[in-house]
Order: C-alpha cells, then sequence, then structure tokens
C-alpha cells in the first residue's frame, strides 16, 4: 500500500508575507473554507501571538474549519505557544508550529545566542508544547545551512520531548534537489528515534527549485509532508506550490508511489481566490494554473490533441477544475441558475442576503457585458465577499474625459466614511488623471510602486482586473479592483488599497 503524502498549506501564513498580500479576517476565513474543500490536510491559519489581528483569525478559522488540521505558528517562547494555543482551542483538529533558527549565521547575528543556549530553548519550548498539545511541529529554522552535527543533536532533543513533525525548512532558496534530499536523508538516519516523527519539507523558490527540492525531499530523504502555498505565493520568489506538488505526485504516481487527499477539481477555484484576493496575478505560462497551462498555439499540437488529447496532454483539464464551456451566464439567467454556478465552482457565501447581493452585481454586469465567464463570476464574488463596513473610501462615480492632443481630466466621485465628495484632476493618461483626482483629495501621500492590469477573461469585452501596491510610512499594501472599464478598476483598485493603508493592524514577520 501507497504511503500518504501530507499536503501542509501555509498560504494564510507565509504566503502573505509577500509585500502587499496580507489579508484582512474574512478573506482568510473565505480562503480557509476554500482549502478545506480542496482537503488540505494541515491548513497554517497564521502567527497567533504577532498581533490581536493575526490572533483572532486563526480563532475564528479553527472555529469555522471541521475537516483539515489548524495550525499557528509560534516561536519557541512559553508567551508564543500559550498564545497559539488559545487561538486553536475551537479547533476540531489542532497543531502548534515551533520554529527556532540554528544556522550559525542565524544564532549569531539574529538571535544573538550560543548553540548551547539555542538547544536548551529548543528542548524547553517543545517541552512546554507538549503539556498543551499533542500535535507538536518543530521547524530548525534556516535549517538546511544549519551545521549537520548540531542539527542532529537539536531534532534528535526535540522529539524526546514529543515533536510529531519535524519540518526541515530551506528559509532562503539555496538548496539544489539531490543535495537536498540527501542532507535530509542523512539526519533521518543520523537520529536514532527520527522514526518517532513524520519528516517535512518547506522550501523556498528563490533559484526556482523549490517543487523539485521537496520532491527531493520526498524521494531521497523520505519526508512525508510537504509545506507549500497556492499559486507559490510568499515572499522574495515565492514557495514551493501546492498545485504543481500534487500534480506531480498524481500525474506521476508511478514514479511517486504516494496517495493524497486532495480534491483536485477545486485547485484551480482555489488559485483564483487567492490570486484575486491578494492581487498577485497568476502569470498566464504558470504550471496547471496558468492561464495558457492547457492550450495549445501550435498547428502540430492542435492536430496531434484534437485526434488523441494524451498525444501532448499529460493530465486533463478538467481534472484541476478547468471548465470546457466557459460561458456559463447572461442577462436572462437567473438567480437560482447563478447559485448553482456558485457552487460548481466551489463558492459558498456566507449568507442568503450575501448571494442576493452578489447576484444583483451580477445582473448590473450582464447589463453591460454580454457573456458572463466563470472568471467574472469569481471576480465578482471575491468582491462581495470582502467587508465594507469598516472601509473609509468607497467608489461612487468616474467621469473622464480624454482626447488626442489634450490633457486627459477626470472627476471622481467618492465617499470617506459615508459622506460623498468629489476629486477632480488632469494627468498623463485617464488612469493617471483619475488617481491623481482621489489623491488630490485624500493626500495619504502613498508612493505607488506597482499598478498592473490583468484581462480577466480573453476578448476586449472582458472585465479589466486592476492591481494597485502602495507605500507609506513602511507599509506595503495591495488594492484590487475590476470592472469593464478600466479607468473604473484603477480607481477602485487605488480606494481599496487607501482603506488598507488605514487599518491599523500590526504584523510581526516570521520565517519558517
Amino acid at each position: 500500500m501507497s504511503d500518504k503524502l501530507i499536503i501542509f498549506d501555509t498560504t494564510l501564513r507565509d504566503g502573505e508575507q509577500s509585500p502587499g498580500a496580507s489579508m484582512t479576517r474574512d478573506e482568510k476565513l473565505r480562503i480557509a473554507r476554500q482549502l478545506e474543500r480542496l482537503k488540505v490536510d494541515v491548513i497554517e491559519a497564521g502567527f497567533a501571538a504577532s498581533s490581536n489581528g493575526d490572533f483572532e483569525c486563526v480563532k475564528a478559522i479553527a472555529e469555522a474549519i471541521k475537516e483539515s488540521t489548524i495550525c499557528s505558528l509560534a516561536r519557541a517562547n512559553d508567551r508564543d505557544i500559550s498564545r497559539a494555543t488559545d487561538a486553536l482551542k475551537p479547533a476540531r483538529s489542532a497543531r502548534l508550529h515551533i520554529f527556532l533558527a540554528t544556522s550559525a549565521l542565524h544564532m549569531e547575528k539574529k538571535l544573538r545566542m550560543t548553540p548551547d543556549q539555542v538547544f536548551e530553548q529548543a528542548k524547553q519550548s517543545v517541552r512546554f508544547a507538549r503539556n498543551l498539545l499533542d500535535d507538536i511541529e518543530f521547524s530548525p529554522e534556516d535549517g538546511y545551512r544549519s551545521d549537520p552535527d548540531f542539527l542532529c543533536r537539536v531534532l534528535e532533543s526535540v522529539i524526546a520531548e514529543g515533536a510529531t513533525t519535524i519540518n526541515v525548512p530551506d528559509t532562503v532558496g539555496y538548496a539544489i534537489p539531490e543535495l537536498y534530499g540527501n542532507f535530509i536523508k542523512n539526519l533521518r538516519e543520523r537520529i536514532p528515534n527520527s522514526d518517532k516523527a513524520v519528516w517535512s519539507v518547506h522550501c523556498h523558490n528563490d533559484l526556482g527549485m523549490a517543487v523539485a527540492n521537496s520532491l527531493a525531499g520526498v524521494m531521497i530523504g523520505g519526508a512525508r509532508q510537504v509545506e507549500c502555498t497556492i499559486n507559490g505565493l510568499g515572499e522574495r520568489a515565492g514557495n514551493c506550490s501546492l498545485e504543481e506538488i500534487v500534480m506531480a505526485v498524481k500525474t506521476r504516481k508511478d514514479y511517486f508511489n504516494l496517495s493524497l487527499g486532495i480534491d483536485t477539481k477545486h485547485i484551480l477555484a482555489t488559485s483564483r481566490m487567492v490570486s484575486q484576493t491578494t492581487g498577485f496575478v497568476v502569470q498566464p505560462n504558470k504550471a496547471v494554473v496558468g492561464a495558457n497551462a492547457f492550450a495549445h498555439a501550435s498547428g502540430i499540437h492542435q492536430d496531434g490533441v484534437l485526434k488523441a488529447r494524451d498525444t501532448y496532454e499529460i493530465m486533463r483539464a478538467e481534472d484541476v477544475g478547468w471548465s470546457a464551456n466557459k460561458i456559463v451566464l447572461g442577462k436572462l439567467s437567473g438567480r437560482n441558475a447563478f447559485k448553482q454556478r456558485l457552487q460548481e465552482l466551489g463558492v459558498a457565501m456566507e449568507s442568503e442576503a450575501d448571494v442576493n447581493s452578489a447576484f444583483i452585481k451580477f445582473k448590473d454586469l450582464a447589463d453591460r457585458k454580454s457573456e458572463i465567464f466563470d472568471e467574472d463570476i469569481l471576480a465578482l464574488v471575491s468582491d462581495e465577499s470582502i467587508s465594507h463596513d469598516n472601509e473609509q473610501y468607497s467608489f461612487v462615480s468616474l467621469s473622464q474625459h480624454s482626447e488626442t492632443g489634450e490633457r486627459p481630466q477626470a472627476s471622481v466621485v467618492f465617499t470617506v466614511l459615508g459622506k460623498e465628495v468629489r476629486g477632480q484632476s488632469d494627468g498623463n493618461g485617464p488612469v493617471d488623471a483619475s488617481l491623481k483626482a482621489i489623491e488630490s483629495h485624500v493626500k495619504s501621500g502613498a508612493e505607488m510602486v506597482l499598478y498592473s492590469v490583468n484581462a480577466i477573461s480573453g476578448s476586449t469585452e472582458s472585465q479589466g482586473e486592476v492591481t494597485v501596491r502602495l507605500q507609506n510610512s513602511g507599509r506595503v499594501v495591495n488594492g484590487v479592483g475590476s470592472d469593464p472599464d478600466i479607468v473604473v478598476a484603477s480607481a477602485k483598485a487605488y480606494l481599496s488599497a487607501l482603506n488598507k493603508l488605514q487599518s491599523k493592524a500590526d504584523r510581526v514577520a516570521a520565517q519558517g
């Protein structure tokens, strides 16, 4: 019988460390529910001790999710561990993930601790945690660059204290597949009690090898858990991509001989939800979930696929959630058809009132756009799911004039704490004029570090999805807006980013 490969998703914790990818409580909860539909084994919901906001996120997810194990990260100290276990109390299945740096560089420069001090702290933290929870994961941060002798000593001691999962992170994305796989294999062979714990891999993609390194850790090193994120989301070059790991193991079962609990039909919907929530667009040629992943432009390829799909396709598009018939609804479609399509897309609304509100927006969009695609519905629902209760700014209307040889002018009406205001400005183009019109009234002083436009579907009638990334006083936030009018989408995205800048949520970065 084949072994089970545990999928540990850290989109909500390590993934949101991408600059601008931080999510609200409601956004995290919605993605957690989608990860549960995907049948992810372990969901790392956050770092409970880092802020009150993260504590509430972990607690809310622990209360809502029943089928997946809910995990919180914690530093190796009693306060963090206690805070994390408090947040996890409502969970049907809970895990505590303790991390402590073990590389010489991190111990000296970051922790300012001796190896003996780190050894004692690691051991004592797991001992303390084991009295509170049964499922304890320990990660030696920067483990791959740690001295193997010291690492063996630390890991043997934490397993003896009750750690049930040992994760060996390649924190800075330095590893090479064969070397990383053998590194874990040697640890397991040298540590006498290594068989008492599940071994896990957590790889970053700085050299583009996170998936390859993770699979080497599994096949060469004997790891049976992979830590990954949807779309490979994460700081710097990102983390190991969940969809690539899952489909590699499923497609090449002849080689890996591992079983998975993942329901792959929900991969695409999950990918889109994360992309639209964070504003991190999926590149068209991204494996599995990119728009071109199953497209065949070459005449030779097209001919082959028409005759027999397996000539050029190693997996079926339907298996990961792609639909053969992308046009799904129009302006004559009723509420029940809309609700049914939401269910088919794996989207669960909080209440009937939310469904009704989304349906009204759908009908409004259908009046302006004759063909409604799955992507349009997901974008619409993504916007609907965002709580607007505490927003300081909200879009109302926009008018702009652009003519060759003349400087464009824009006027934007938006609300500030419920009161309508109007901003006016000229600019280098209609988008520039519109955003300057907003800024002329708001005077945020924020610097725009990214402006990105993505067509949600493939025609000139498509909705445009705009991402605006703003930076101010050390904070970096993303705003996302969608609309058939790209200028309106841009204004919505800018106001969305301004709302996030107003949020007082504090975050403490943690690297696992």
